[in-house]
């Protein structure tokens, strides 16, 4: 279990700082176990030079979390923290997690996310399409309500 133990840590140290705590959307520690132990939830990672097979010492860039259930996969999460951002590897790992999912039989990837979240960007680039909302779903801490869009990406037309 050490090396995903290590990941692991890995995942947190990036998730602790990409993802603005005004939105509540980061996960925990004990959250990202248990969807690991689950056994459909796979994850990746990308080192700061671009590499996804990282070895000890090496920083970690950035990672993905899909859920799959029969032929479709769910984007969970999604990071790069942020002084590895505008580097193009946002785009390497998320083609790294489409080409994993069609490789896997996936037919379509859903994902989620607040209305203004600026990844939304990187996911139209990658083919992802609107699909849906949902009104006022999120909550800030200040209170403040955000609609979700919900996204998907046809693997195999």
């Amino acid at each position: 279990m050490s090396a995903q133990t290590d990941d692991i840590d890995r995942i947190m140290s990036v998730m602790e700082c990409a993802f603005p705590p005004e939105y509540g959307e980061a996960w925990n520690r004990r959250q990202v176990v248990d969807a690991l132990i689950v056994g459909n939830c796979r994850y990746g990672l990308i080192g700061e030079d671009g590499t996804n097979d990282l070895q000890p010492g090496t920083k970690t860039a950035g990672f993905f979390m899909g859920r799959s259930i029969l032929d479709e996969e769910e984007l969970l999460l999604f990071a790069i923290a942020p002084q590895y951002r505008r580097r193009g590897l946002a785009h390497q790992l998320l083609s790294t997690f489409i080409e994993q999912s069609r490789t896997n039989g996936m037919a379509r990837i859903f994902l989620e996310m607040r209305r203004d979240n600026p990844a939304g960007y990187l996911y139209a680039a990658h083919g992802f399409t609107e699909i849906g909302v949902r009104p006022a779903y999120y909550r800030t801490s200040a209170g403040n309500r955000i609609d979700a869009i919900s996204q998907e990406l046809i693997l195999n037309d």
